[in-house]
């Protein structure tokens, strides 16, 4: 069973992020196969940022492609007249997923059709998955129940002869909300091998004869669960939209936690892994455990790999809840709080962190950056991995027990891991600290990782524990090696920059735009950061850079930055530098680094006026 969620909401949709105080966003990627991007409008590309976190959380990312009432008939009249125009558009549709680097659409023709123009449709949708697999690697086209193979509209809420034509053209069928269990039961005897194909609408909204919505959808996917068929979630913004953004990490926890049992998680696949539990947004911004920036922010390029949100309470009065904090952390705008009681009668409560499906490496180390909180002087954190024997287990679940590996605590870590844990330890026990564990495994697949929180004396009592997570890492120690010699390192590539604007601020200041581009392999940096170094329009020490942002694509765009006038007859000087920040972490030489120096003239520009010279050399 898979499933697909929809979400009409279109906040966050900048590509450098905005400054927004409670932002809608979501984070329960493992839950999902397939998100959509929907709006109303013909053609909805999805917003780069949201792909970002898509991908980035292993969850393909769909435009819509949608035609409605009058205006929709006519334009599709228009594109399905002929086999020429309606491959012209199959075409350009395949070319914008292409070049955005999203992974395909869903089509909703919600308006009806003359018999030629619904023939077409059949031919065009065929044509279009087939254009949008050859463009786009494991890319998907579904279809939503809407028109019939006559080209009538009438939804069916339901895969039957009336409209199977399509779903044989496509990847997906994407049923409308108003079901039964009689629906389900045909469909599922419609598609037969297909069933995993089929993707049951259900409206979190609640709108029409539906058999649950809200905080109990969990009644209509255990329906369709029973017939083994996927789901669509539509709009499940209604936590948002609905109860408010006051409480709204609580409530969303709550709302998926809800579907949690009924849907299957997907799997982290490959090492190095690492996370530092960020949503993407924040009241803050931290970098090393400090504040960097106080302002709120949201940036969902800036999201990383999310574990499993989840709240038991146990019969003999034990609880544990893993949810996301946005009051501290070591890097981004949130860290992982595990808190809890261990029950009297237990000595230990396990919280599972994150799913892998990927053998194992000989060796593999295991970093943590932590905080205890003060009211867990009590309890003891440990990691354990889960095993397994085969790969084919994962899916099967008929052989191959999961066994634990609890690893080994190393006193020091190993010197090329240090740089990882810059910053911790330095301020007393109650703040950011790290640990590096060591694990040898033999011939078997990572299953899961947990975290262990142990009492450290014996007794009857109920003991409450806090601990927050930072940051971790899990690295095939075979993979590693001594920081590369600025020789055998990569560079950044030359910086260029491009769209220079000026504006003047005063006398002595002027404001200065400008896009910076460089080149770098994708697969060597999640992100770049981005410095600049103020300097003078004489001669003095040379400053220290200063930090501007941060980019996931090799492309950032400075705005309004404050720089000095140059007096008449003079030149003043900026430096910009650009970091490439690797997936496992480690630091990159500032000789690799990306670095334009530009330098400008001032001739004495009136307010408003032309732009001031500009030239640059890298």
């Amino acid at each position: 069973m898979r499933a697909l969620s929809l979400s009409p909401l279109t906040s966050g949709r900048f590509i450098q992020g905005a400054l927004v105080d409670d932002p809608f966003v979501f984070y329960h990627w493992c839950y999902i196969d397939i998100f959509v991007y929907f709006s109303h409008h013909n053609v909805t590309i999805p917003p780069v940022v949201w792909t970002n976190a898509a991908h980035r959380n292993g969850v393909l990312m769909l435009g819509t492609f949608i035609t409605e009432w009058g205006d929709g008939a006519k334009m599709c009249e228009s594109f399905l007249a002929s086999e020429e125009a309606y491959r012209a558009v199959a075409d350009q549709l395949a070319a914008i997923a292409q070049f955005y680097r999203f992974d395909g659409w869903l089509v909703n023709i919600e308006n009806s059709l003359s018999v030629s123009a619904a023939r077409n449709s059949v031919h065009f949708l065929r044509y279009l998955t087939a254009q949008v697999h050859r463009a786009v690697p494991g890319g998907q086209v579904v279809w939503y129940d809407s028109v019939l193979q006559n080209g009538e509209l009438k939804w069916q809420n339901e895969l039957n002869e009336k409209n199977r034509v399509y779903f044989d053209a496509c990847d997906g069928f994407f049923t409308n909300y108003n079901w039964t269990e009689e629906h389900l039961l045909r469909t599922r005897e419609m598609a037969d091998d297909r069933r995993a194909d089929i993707y049951v609408g259900v409206d979190v909204f609640g709108r029409g004869a539906v058999v649950s919505s809200g905080f109990d959808t969990n009644k209509s996917l255990r329906m369709i669960r029973e017939q083994g068929l996927s789901v669509a979630i539509f709009a499940p913004g209604w936590v948002y939209e609905t109860l408010g953004p006051t409480d709204f990490l609580n409530n969303e926890d709550k709302f998926w936690a809800l579907l949690s049992e009924l849907l299957p998680t997907h799997s982290i696949g490959s090492l190095p892994f690492s996370t530092s539990f960020s949503l993407g947004m924040g009241k803050r911004h931290f970098h090393n455990g400090q504040e960097s920036r106080m302002e709120p922010w949201y940036h969902l390029s800036a999201q990383e790999i999310q574990p499993l949100y989840a709240e038991f309470w146990m019969p003999n009065g034990g609880r544990l809840r893993t949810r996301c904090c946005l009051q501290d952390a070591w890097c981004g705008g949130s860290s992982l709080l595990l808190e809890g009681t261990i029950p009297s009668n237990e000595d230990h409560v396990t919280a599972r962190l994150f799913s892998f499906q990927v053998p194992a490496p000989p060796r593999l180390f295991l970093v943590i950056i932590y905080k205890h909180e003060a009211s867990s002087q009590g309890v003891s954190f440990a990691p354990v991995f889960t095993t397994r024997q085969s790969s084919s287990c994962f899916s099967s679940g008929e052989s191959g027990e999961p066994r634990k590996h609890k690893p080994s605590l190393l006193p020091t870590p190993p010197h090329y891991l240090a740089q990882l844990l810059r910053g911790t330890g330095l301020r007393g026990e109650h703040d950011w600290q790290s640990r590096c564990y060591e694990l040898e495994l033999q011939n078997c697949f990572l299953d899961q990782l947990s975290v262990t929180v142990s009492r450290r004396q014996s007794g009857r009592n109920e003991v409450p524990f806090a601990c927050r997570l930072g940051r971790i890492w899990v690295l095939d120690a075979t993979a590693l090696r001594p920081l590369p010699s600025a020789d055998a390192a990569i560079p950044v590539s030359p910086l260029e920059v491009a769209h220079v604007r000026w504006q003047r601020l005063s006398a002595g200041e002027l404001s200065l735009s400008l896009t910076l581009r460089w080149t770098y392999p994708p697969s060597k940096a999640t992100c770049f950061r981005v410095h600049y170094r103020r300097g003078s329009c004489g001669s003095g020490p040379e400053p220290r850079p200063l930090p501007i942002g941060v980019a996931y694509a090799p492309q950032y765009r400075v705005t309004e930055l404050t720089v000095p006038g140059a007096l008449s007859e003079s030149s003043c000087r900026l430096e910009f530098l650009v970091e490439p920040v690797p997936d496992d972490g480690f630091q990159v030489d500032a000789a690799m680094w990306g670095k334009l120096v530009f330098v400008y003239s001032d001739p004495k520009l009136p307010s408003p006026g032309p732009a001031p010279e500009g030239t640059s050399s890298s």
